[in-house]
């Protein structure tokens, strides 16, 4: 470690995230139709909601290809915790199995799963923050890909793209109220993999009614 590093106490890039920034040299085209972008869809159930405080218990992600959800790609991991919150283990009950993951062993196998690919989650920013704080020890300090939120995404589409954030009533674009809206059975909630494929699903649902939009490419789903 530097005497700058030691300073500013920043960790050093490990070899595994400077293999996935490397990944990032070249950026998806703007005009690359959206049924040939890759999508990994993610959800991460945690020991509570505070970011500073709380880490991740369990990660759960499957990867729409082609506009197809692939269940062959589907991931789920547990995290070894020391922590311990009987708030939480009430809404997700998780209790550590013996398979649980180490962070480091997690993180290496998080990094190329994710790839380039688009990430796209249910009220996204604290998921990605979590994943964030994970990967921070090994040199990553920032998630570079991009990123659909399908809460966002949703309440675009019907209100577009100037919405007035007053007038939106947030819990009509819950995961569970728009599922029951767009006619997803709703089953294995609050479980990682379960909110995750709940949500590709609901993804899939939002991406047909942008296509109705003129929403045909990377470049105006991002902008959208």
């Amino acid at each position: 470690m530097t005497w700058w590093e030691r300073l500013f106490k920043r960790p050093i890039k490990t070899t595994m995230v400077k293999r996935y920034e490397e990944k990032f040299e070249q950026k998806i085209s703007k005009k690359l139709p959206i049924s040939e972008l890759n999508f990994v869809v993610l959800d991460t159930e945690t020991t509570g909601l505070d970011i500073k405080k709380d880490h991740i218990l369990a990660f759960g992600a499957i990867k729409i290809i082609g506009n197809r959800i692939k269940v062959d790609t589907a991931r789920e991991h547990f995290l070894k915790s020391s922590k311990k919150s009987a708030s939480s283990i009430k809404i997700h009950e998780i209790i550590q199995p013996a398979n649980a993951l180490p962070l480091r062993e997690f993180v290496r196998s998080l990094l190329p799963y994710l790839g380039n690919d688009i990430l796209v989650a249910h009220h996204a920013g604290f998921d990605l923050a979590m994943l964030e704080k994970a990967t921070l020890p090994f040199g990553l300090r920032k998630i570079l890909n991009p990123v659909v939120d399908t809460g966002d995404l949703a309440i675009r589409l019907e209100h577009g793209i100037r919405y007035d954030p007053s007038r939106i009533n947030l819990k009509d674009y819950s995961l569970d109220a728009l599922c029951d809206r767009y006619k997803i059975p709703i089953h294995d909630r609050h479980n990682a993999a379960g909110d995750a494929f709940l949500t590709a699903q609901l993804l899939l649902k939002l991406l047909k009614e942008a296509e109705k939009k003129g929403i045909n490419t990377f470049g105006d789903l991002m902008r959208w």
